[in-house]
């Protein structure tokens, strides 16, 4: 099963694949980390992307585009894979679908996490990442056991120095705009479940599971997806 989770900052993406990767035995493959791991093993396509690495430049879809490839190509032990921040864009969305049509696989669903915007604002203001390994934390809505510290791995907790209300307020602007319209897009594919991302974080993760349920039953010779799936409302 391969997935795409679909969300604004702070709609709680990152708590959700953690949780998915261990319940589905899936890959995670965050674009970012795809990209800061090729580069940091200074592989070839992580060499490609440098450059634009450095200067601040996007780095090209085809570039991206090989790495959620290559990590399909070595699953390991893992069932599929759940990709976070790729695509953004229906151009990029199409990228990706043209190239997983080329090498025989496809997409089984795209969960969207619905929050409204003034929620968003709210738990980005109170978001904070361990400087170990990045694990998201929320002062308000995800807090840690011992404040100020990981429960994972004991590191320091710090604010992103892009979670600024000016700079949420852009990102929100361009999620709203531009990577929204990936919803239109995989509902007419068929495979947009919209999830209620106010819940807490078991019911929205109940409410994904629930929405999935279709497509890890046993195939039946037909298509169980119907145009698009609504969970957690």
């Amino acid at each position: 099963m391969n997935i795409i989770l679909i969300g604004a900052q702070g709609s709680g993406k990152g708590t959700q694949a953690q949780l998915l990767e261990e319940q589905l035995h899936l890959k995670p493959c965050a674009s970012g980390e795809l990209l800061r791991d090729a580069i940091t093993h200074g592989t070839l396509l992580g060499q490609a992307a440098q450059p634009y690495y450095d200067r601040g430049d996007l780095v090209p879809d085809e570039i991206v585009v090989a790495l959620i490839l290559e990590s399909l190509q070595d699953l390991g032990d893992a069932q599929g894979i759940i990709l976070d921040g790729f695509p953004r864009t229906i151009s990029q969305a199409r990228s990706l679908d043209e190239a997983l049509r080329k090498h025989g696989r496809h997409l089984d669903a795209v969960v969207y996490l619905e929050v409204p915007r003034e929620q968003l604002m709210e738990r980005l203001n109170g978001r904070y990442i361990c400087k170990a390994h990045g694990h998201v934390w929320n002062i308000k809505t995800h807090p840690t056991r011992v404040p100020g510290i990981c429960d994972y791995d004991g590191s320091a907790l710090e604010q992103r120095s892009d979670d600024t209300l000016d700079k949420i307020a852009h990102r929100l602007d361009l999620f709203f705009s531009e990577t929204i319209q990936l919803v239109t897009y995989y509902a007419a594919q068929g495979k947009l479940i919209r999830v209620d991302g106010t819940a807490s974080i078991e019911d929205v993760n109940h409410a994904i599971l629930d929405g999935l349920q279709p497509m890890r039953a046993p195939h039946s010779g037909q298509s169980t997806l119907q145009d698009e799936r609504i969970a957690g409302k």
